[in-house]
C-alpha cells in the first residue's frame, strides 16, 4: 500500500508552475495518481486550486475515467476478467467468491489494506478462461504478474491462502524483536 501521509509534499513535485492549464488536468491525474497511488480528496481540491477551477470539474473528470481510483489500491491487487469467454466459463462466480472471501465488493479494498478487487473487461487470454490476475495494477498483461488460468469458485480459497500466509509472515516476521 502506498504512503498514508498528507499529499501536500508529494503534489509539490507534479504541481510545477509549467503545468498551470487546464488542458494539463487529466495528465496531472495521472501523476497525481502515480505517486499516491489513488487521488485523495485533498490532492484533487489542491489541483483544481492550482488549476484555478472548481473541485467539482476536478472530481467530475477523475470519476468520469475509469482509469482513476478514490480509494487506496490493496498490496495484492486482484483483477477478474468478466470478458465474453470468462463470462460464459464462470467468470462472475469467481468475482462473487473473491467479494465472499474477502468479504469487499468491486472497487473496494481489505480493511487491512492487503486486497483491493476489480473487474476487468479482458485481459487477452481468452484460451485459460475463466482468469484472475494478482500483481501488478498495470492494465496490460505483463511478465511478472501472476494469472490464474482455468479458475473456479472452489479454487479462489487455495489462491488466497498462499498470499494470506505470505501476509501472516511478514506480519510474524515485523513482530520479531531483534535483539
Amino acid at each position: 500500500m502506498r504512503k498514508k501521509e498528507s499529499p501536500t509534499g508529494q503534489l509539490e513535485e507534479i504541481l510545477t508552475p509549467d503545468k498551470k492549464e487546464g488542458k494539463n488536468l487529466i495528465s496531472l491525474l495521472q501523476e497525481i495518481q502515480e505517486s499516491l497511488g489513488y487521488l485523495p480528496g485533498e490532492a484533487m481540491r489542491e489541483l483544481a486550486s492550482f488549476l484555478e477551477m472548481p473541485p467539482v470539474h476536478v472530481y467530475s473528470v477523475a470519476t468520469f475515467y475509469n482509469q482513476f481510483r478514490l480509494t487506496p489500491i490493496g498490496k495484492y491487487p486482484i483483477q477478474v476478467c468478466l470478458g465474453t469467454a470468462c463470462h460464459l466459463k464462470g467468470g462472475k462466480l469467481i468475482l462473487q467468491e473473491v467479494e465472499r472471501q474477502l468479504e469487499i465488493k468491486v472497487g473496494e479494498t481489505t480493511e487491512d489494506g492487503n486486497f483491493s478487487l476489480e473487474r476487468v473487461a479482458c485481459m487477452g487470454c481468452c484460451m485459460l478462461a475463466p482468469v484472475v490476475r494478482i500483481g501488478d495494477r498495470a492494465p496490460a498483461i505483463k511478465i511478472g504478474d501472476k494469472i490464474y488460468p482455468r479458475m473456479t469458485p472452489f479454487k479462489v480459497d487455495e489462491v488466497l491462502v498462499s498470499y494470506k500466509q505470505e501476509i501472516g509472515k511478514e506480519r510474524a516476521e515485523g513482530e520479531q524483536v531483534p535483539q
